[in-house]
């Protein structure tokens, strides 16, 4: 890999395995530069015959990947070039999932904090995922904010779990304790705090160390389904809905009352709830 300009990621790289850290504080906001970062990394191992696995995790324990920058409302354009160059029928945040989904080596997630909204579609999107009992929690809390997620979640979901279910994680908008999540599909599995960094690496080199080809072989046995009409439909619903004053009211309302602060982010759901109130 020759791109190594990021700073919102730190890198670490043995026996075939990229570890990725996630750094953007104060609660790893899913912004522009972070989306961008994480784009150009997964482009630029892409074809690394030493890179055969990526985990991605959090360089603070206490969330993975927020959501998606709510300030970005004061910004409309912020996300226009890599809307340039997202797939024909995709938005900016869809098209980052299927590069995730895409990628050619083993992406895990190992996650041992909070991941909400475009987080927790990342979560989704990977390969496998694996989470912290009693500390990581996931949730697609966007109808709180008068939307719909709009990127991913109402195909990834459906194809983890049964529509009620994603209905369920969609409609009702709460936190999803791992044991949950696991016992839904969101997640591989849910493990005990102190068992997950040992677990995690220990299944990521024994995949990195399989015989050449047995990756590939196994991933173009199993491919992933084609959600790309799903991905219209889900645009067209959360863009239907970003653009009523609803929407932008919420939004500035969760900003002013905390979002995006780590004291905010740690009750979310409750701190937007109070906000239809």
């Amino acid at each position: 890999m020759t791109d190594t300009d990021f700073s919102k990621l730190r890198l670490s790289h043995a026996y075939g395995v990229l570890t990725i850290a996630i750094d953007n504080p104060p609660v790893n906001v899913l912004d522009v530069a972070l989306m961008s970062e994480i784009s150009r990394l997964l482009l630029a191992v892409r074809e690394d015959p030493h890179t055969r696995v990526l985990v991605f995790q959090s360089a603070d324990p206490e969330f993975f990947i927020a959501h998606v920058d709510m300030a970005l409302i004061d910004e409309p354009h912020a996300f226009d070039e890599l809307a340039r160059n997202a797939p024909e029928g995709l938005n900016p945040f869809q098209a980052f999932g299927e590069l995730l989904r895409s990628q050619p080596q083993v992406t895990i997630v190992k996650l041992a904090g909070l991941a909400r909204g475009g987080g927790a579609e990342f979560v989704a999107a990977a390969d496998m995922a694996f989470a912290a009992e009693g500390r990581a929690g996931l949730a697609q809390c966007e109808a709180l904010m008068g939307i719909t997620p709009g990127g991913g979640a109402t195909q990834y979901l459906t194809s983890r779990m049964t529509r009620g279910r994603a209905l369920e994680v969609i409609l009702g908008a709460d936190l999803i304790d791992a044991a949950t999540a696991e016992r839904y599909g969101w997640i591989n599995r849910a493990l005990p705090a102190a068992e997950l960094d040992e677990f995690v690496d220990r299944l990521a080199r024994h995949i990195a160390a399989l015989p050449a080809g047995v990756i590939a072989a196994a991933k173009q046995a199993m491919p992933a389904p084609d959600l790309r009409n799903g991905f219209c439909r889900e645009h067209d619903a959360w863009a239907g809905l970003f653009a009523r004053p609803a929407a932008e009211q919420l939004i500035r309302a969760g900003l002013q009352a905390g979002a995006q602060t780590k004291e905010g982010e740690r009750s979310l759901e409750g701190l937007l709830r109070k906000l239809g109130v």
